[in-house]
């Protein structure tokens, strides 16, 4: 289950996840996937943009387990 990203905080935690994430385990759980992709869709799409720019300059790996609507 998602949440609603309020500002940019929000998604600079969610990108650290991922980071952290993938420099562990070189790979993300599924859920990790679902709940992300979930507050993608629950968030103004400015979040959205912002979480996709930031995970391209911090973890370009994984990019790659995200709807890239934007």
């Amino acid at each position: 289950m998602g949440y609603r990203w309020k500002n940019k905080i929000d998604v600079d935690e969610a990108v650290v996840t991922v980071m952290n994430t993938l420099d562990k385990d070189e790979s993300l759980p599924n859920w990790l996937i679902k709940t992300i992709n979930q507050s993608i869709k629950d968030s103004d799409s400015d979040m959205g943009t912002y979480f996709f720019m930031e995970l391209k300059k911090h973890a370009p790996l994984g990019i790659r387990y995200f709807e890239d609507d934007y």
